[in-house]
Order: structure tokens, then sequence, then C-alpha cells
């Protein structure tokens, strides 16, 4: 399963990612979607994506706040707001020490970070950055992976331009 994970486009879907995601199976969007970027993206691919603190009704409810589901033979998370290791948002953590997903995803930073936590079954915590124009990050950033049985291979971080070019 070939996965392409995006976060924070804040209604802006840079044309690029039909590019970097044409060989995926599905899209994951990891909050802040803004207005008409969750259409494109569900014409374009299957997707999975969740709410941001900044999405209004429309993609609320459509889209879950949290998002636990197996893709492969791997359990993921994905979330909005949700710190990192291990500085997690305290009700986050708890929900990872019980459930222990292998893959935990969030956005909202806007910083581009992967990592696994040692502490919490050695899970891989992955932000996507920022996809988007509006924010404080430099450059736009997606990632793609692909899940085989239970590994997760040949992951790439991919930056599709300047956030102040809005191309």
């Amino acid at each position: 399963m070939k996965i392409g994970l995006l976060s924070d486009t804040h209604g802006h879907l840079d044309p690029k990612v039909f590019k970097y995601f044409e060989a995926c199976d599905e899209v994951w969007h990891a909050g802040d979607i803004g207005p008409g970027v969750l259409e494109q993206l569900v014409d374009f691919k299957p997707t999975r994506a969740v709410y941001g603190n900044i999405d209004g009704h429309d993609i609320r409810i459509v889209c879950p706040e949290h998002y636990k589901f197996r893709c492969e033979g791997l359990k993921v998370w994905m979330t909005h707001i949700g710190g990192y290791p291990p500085r997690y948002n305290p009700k986050i953590k708890r929900g990872l020490q019980l459930s222990h997903p292998d893959i935990f995803i969030c956005g909202h930073s806007h910083i581009l970070r992967i990592m696994r936590d040692p502490k919490i079954n050695n899970l891989l915590y992955i932000n996507p950055g920022a996809a988007g124009i509006h924010g404080f990050h430099k450059v736009k950033t997606l990632v793609r992976f692909e899940v085989v049985g239970k590994e997760i291979k040949d992951m790439q971080v991919i930056e599709i331009g300047s956030r102040t070019s809005g191309q």
C-alpha cells in the first residue's frame, strides 16, 4: 500500500501534490485542510483525513478528530494536534500508552518530524510538516511511504516549493 501524507494545506493544494502522489494507493491528510482541498483529494485518490483546528463544520461533519485504522498489518492513529515524542498532548500520551499504535501521525506544528518513540511501543511518529502557504514554515513538504505487511518502506520527504511562492 503506497501512501501519500500531507497536512496543514489551509485551503491551498499545490498542483505538485497530484504528481508526487500519482503512484499512491491512498492519500492521508492530518488536518487543517481548509476549503476545497478535501474534495480535490477525494476526486484524485481514496483519502483518509482528520479535521484540524481551522476546519469548519463542513469538514468536521465528514472527517473525525481522531482516526484509528489498520493499514496492511499496522495500527495507525492520525489526529491533528498531538505533540511529539516525548512532548505529547497529555490526553494523546495516555491514549498512545493504552492503544499501542504502530504509527502515530499528526500535523498542526508545521514542523516536519519523523522519529521513533522507544518509550511507546517504538511507534513511528510522523508529522509531514505543512503543504500549504499559510504559516511560518519556509518550505512546503509532503511525505510518501509504503506499507508492506508490518513494514514501512521507502519513506521519502518531498519538498514542493517555497511557502511564499504560492506555487
